[in-house]
């Protein structure tokens, strides 16, 4: 066996292991987001050889973005690839790209989730696995270094999240592209490459083809490693990060939110006595919880100095429309409150 191979079918097994047993007593059902490309083939390749051996089921979803032509074909042959190893359920979904608002790597993204969290949901599967790599994994680190994000921006992509209740896992995060490459070779695959890939004007694949090459180049080779090493450190820290600041943000709220709303409410105390890396944290998680989105670095900044009672009493527009108000000390609060509503 080819060593990448075997590789391969350790990362995945990795990634079964942590499956919970089904409560119809049937394998666990794996779904994998196949492009066509090398890399997701080759993680549909690897996958495969647990479905022979009886551990688990594999399918695969195919989702054709219309943003190519000839992606129907593309479609088309990506799962006759897959039914020829005998996945299944291979389910494949047209999707429309809107463009409002975002990029098009991520309004290619957001229809992308919404189709796979809509067939996961249909084939009931257990998980869907994703093929990204330690390459991928390094591009992510280092764009979010260019945007000057903080901890959990930079731990990467997760090997495993949830979103709308499924569950995506990424067991190639140790394997490269390169590997996934030879993996296809040695499995007797055709991959499909997608000119896109080589598009400069995308940011991305800007990092992936000029800037990573450079900095290779220039800083020496191991570049990519090193970053995807981040990514690896970081993770364990920002989920030990979020979770301390959980803690925080549950003893600084007054009292549960009403059920017909996602208003809440903070002691400004309790929001001003927690160390700064907390507070930050419990005020995005404020934010969220309320029923508006992750802040920026800037309205986050904004929103600290506001809770730590610089400036007017409000309102204060944060993203996801939450309006956030500083109350002075009344009957309710001896110290004052931040309150957060939701404007949907």
């Amino acid at each position: 066996m080819h060593p990448w191979v075997a590789r391969a079918r350790r990362a995945v097994g990795r990634s079964i292991a942590e499956l919970p047993a089904r409560q119809d007593g049937h394998p666990p059902l794996l779904l994998i987001a196949c492009s066509g490309g090398p890399d997701s083939l080759a993680l549909a390749a690897a996958a495969a050889h647990f479905a022979r051996r009886g551990k688990v089921r594999v399918g695969a979803a195919v989702i054709d973005h219309q943003m190519q032509p000839g992606s129907a074909q593309v479609t088309e042959s990506t799962m006759h690839r897959l039914e020829e190893m005998d996945l299944a359920p291979v389910v494949s979904r047209r999707v429309t790209v809107d463009r409002a608002g975002h990029g098009p790597e991520m309004a290619a993204r957001l229809a992308r989730y919404e189709a796979l969290n809509d067939i996961a949901r249909q084939t009931a599967a257990d998980a869907v696995l994703l093929g990204h790599t330690r390459n991928d994994q390094a591009e992510t680190v280092l764009l979010g270094l260019a945007r000057g994000s903080g901890t959990r921006s930079l731990s990467g992509m997760s090997p495993s999240h949830t979103i709308d209740g499924v569950r995506y896992m990424r067991p190639f995060l140790n394997v490269t592209r390169e590997e996934t490459e030879e993996i296809c070779r040695a499995e007797g695959l055709e991959p499909w490459h997608d000119p896109s890939n080589l598009d400069t004007t995308l940011m991305r694949c800007r990092v992936r083809h000029e800037v990573l090459p450079w900095l290779e180049d220039h800083l020496g080779p191991g570049v990519s490693n090193a970053l995807a090493r981040t990514a690896s450190v970081l993770h364990a820290d920002a989920d030990f990060l979020d979770e301390q600041a959980a803690e925080y943000f549950r003893g600084a709220q007054l009292g549960p939110a009403a059920a017909s709303s996602k208003n809440l409410e903070l002691d400004c105390v309790a929001v001003q006595a927690a160390p700064a890396a907390m507070r930050r944290r419990m005020l995005a998680q404020a934010c969220v919880a309320a029923g508006g989105e992750t802040p920026t670095f800037e309205r986050l900044s904004a929103l600290e100095q506001f809770a730590m009672g610089y400036g007017a009493a409000g309102p204060l527009q944060m993203a996801g429309k939450v309006t956030v108000w500083r109350r002075r000390a009344d009957k309710h609060c001896a110290k004052g409150r931040l309150e957060f509503h939701s404007t949907e």
